[in-house]
């Protein structure tokens, strides 16, 4: 199993975004080292953070970085591709068994993939959206993401990478993904 990393509690929404990037690679690590139904456990719990935690992006962290930094609109659509890609990829692997051969082969692809693009997001968006607010702004901005993520849909929808898309789709999304959540819970 992957090893968990210890961070201190998030003050504001790029601390947040940061500890989060951090639990996503250790559940890649803890989904590749384990097996059976600690697997598909694990890998379930990857689904559901990754899908509430792009979503959150979309809608919140995305359309300010196009509004306040220079150079904005080109980070943000580098980002929302590499969102969709991942996305596309995460959506076929959510649909495979994760004891089906193929599964790690594409897992790790994936792997790659998202963590590519948390460094690029941490680099390139980021820390350059927290020289653009003050603390108190930057700490409002957590909670909205949170309350964002509270309500996102819990699994992957390729081609909706924009706030207006998420917007529009997410609630019945979320809904329809939260009762697929239910009933994968009730089979086991």
């Amino acid at each position: 199993m992957g090893t968990s990393t210890t961070q201190a509690p998030a003050r504001d929404v790029i601390d947040l975004l940061c500890a989060q990037h951090g639990q996503i690679r250790d559940l890649f690590a803890q989904v590749a080292d384990s097996t059976g139904t600690e697997r598909r456990d694990a890998f379930r719990k990857l689904v559901r953070l990754l899908a509430v935690h792009e979503t959150a992006e979309e809608e919140i962290v995305h359309p300010l970085a196009r509004q306040k930094l220079d150079g904005g609109d080109g980070i943000v659509d580098d980002r929302l591709g590499e969102e969709r890609s991942a996305k596309e990829l995460l959506a076929e692997l959510d649909g495979m068994d994760t004891d089906d051969p193929q599964f790690l082969p594409k897992l790790d692809r994936l792997r790659l993939e998202v963590l590519t693009h948390a460094r690029a997001e941490e680099r390139y968006e980021f820390e350059r959206l927290r020289g653009a607010f003050g603390k108190k702004e930057l700490s409002a901005l957590m909670r909205v993401v949170q309350v964002a993520e509270a309500t996102a849909p819990t699994r992957p929808h390729p081609g909706v990478e924009s706030a207006t898309k998420n917007l529009a789709a997410g609630p019945l999304a979320a809904l329809m993904d939260r009762v697929r959540d239910l009933v994968r819970q009730v089979k086991g």
